[in-house]
């Protein structure tokens, strides 16, 4: 038996997130319709965590057991033979039996992407929040360095959340623009990308902060009002959710003495 780590980019518009569903429409179920046909095991795949329906990913890990003898060079090209274009394995590594994707995590990053230009870009219209109103940036990462450190982040975590505790660690949050689709003499902002890396995520709960960092931009509440909701620890006192397409799984990072 051995247990293989993969790594696979994702467009997720048209799928239900990445853990199974009873419909059958997630990344999850792709994945092991394709090791099925490739290797007729029927079996089930462990991933670094969820996303939400209408959220990427960029080399989110996941890992199985598998009897099949397929060199690890063969993987990757073989699964993507199998798959839909708009999910694609790119790495294949054996690891220890031990090894499991979820619990081994030690870092997380997600990115989410405000288009803050006149006018929407075709092209990546389905990886970008389209907001052409002008945002203060620089309100949005005072409000952003306040959730840095370990807190209770009930107040962005869903209400659905079934997690005993809400305590989480925030490593790193940074802001940064990419002004290169700019037009000339515009009032475009360009492409707003927000990091946000921490020891593990609650549900909704990167899309909650966005929301509410949106609200800062807008100058509908103050930067210094991010620790005030942080501490209330009321979902109720946040901002709403940001839209799904806009945030992406950005990587996974593991001790190297577990791999």
């Amino acid at each position: 038996m051995r247990n293989l780590l993969m790594k696979v980019n994702y467009d997720g518009t048209h799928y239900d997130g990445f853990q199974t569903q009873p419909q059958g429409n997630t990344i999850q179920d792709r994945l092991e319709q394709a090791i099925l046909h490739l290797t007729g095991e029927t079996l089930k795949i462990t991933a670094s965590g969820r996303t939400d329906a209408g959220v990427h990913a960029y080399g989110q890990p996941f890992n199985f057991i598998t009897s099949s003898q397929i060199p690890l060079e063969r993987w990757c090209l073989a699964l993507n033979a199998r798959l839909p274009q708009d999910i694609v394995v790119t790495e294949a590594k054996e690891v220890p039996l031990s090894f499991h994707s979820r619990r081994g995590a030690k870092r997380k990053t997600y990115r989410y992407t405000i288009n803050g230009n006149r006018f929407p870009d075709p092209f990546q219209r389905r990886l970008q929040y389209h907001h052409p109103v002008k945002l203060d940036i620089t309100a949005m990462q005072q409000g952003l360095a306040h959730l840095l450190g370990t807190h209770d982040f009930t107040s962005f975590a869903s209400r659905k959340s079934t997690k005993t505790s809400h305590v989480r660690t925030i490593f790193e949050a940074s802001m940064e623009i990419d002004r290169s689709m700019c037009r000339p003499g515009s009032s475009d902002q360009g492409v707003i990308h927000t990091y946000i890396t921490g020891s593990g995520f609650l549900q909704h709960m990167v899309r909650i902060i966005m929301g509410t960092l949106i609200q800062v931009g807008e100058r509908k509440v103050q930067a210094d009002k991010v620790a005030e909701i942080l501490a209330a620890c009321d979902r109720a006192a946040a901002g709403p959710t940001a839209v799904a397409k806009g945030l992406a799984l950005w990587s996974v990072e593991y001790d190297q003495d577990s791999l």
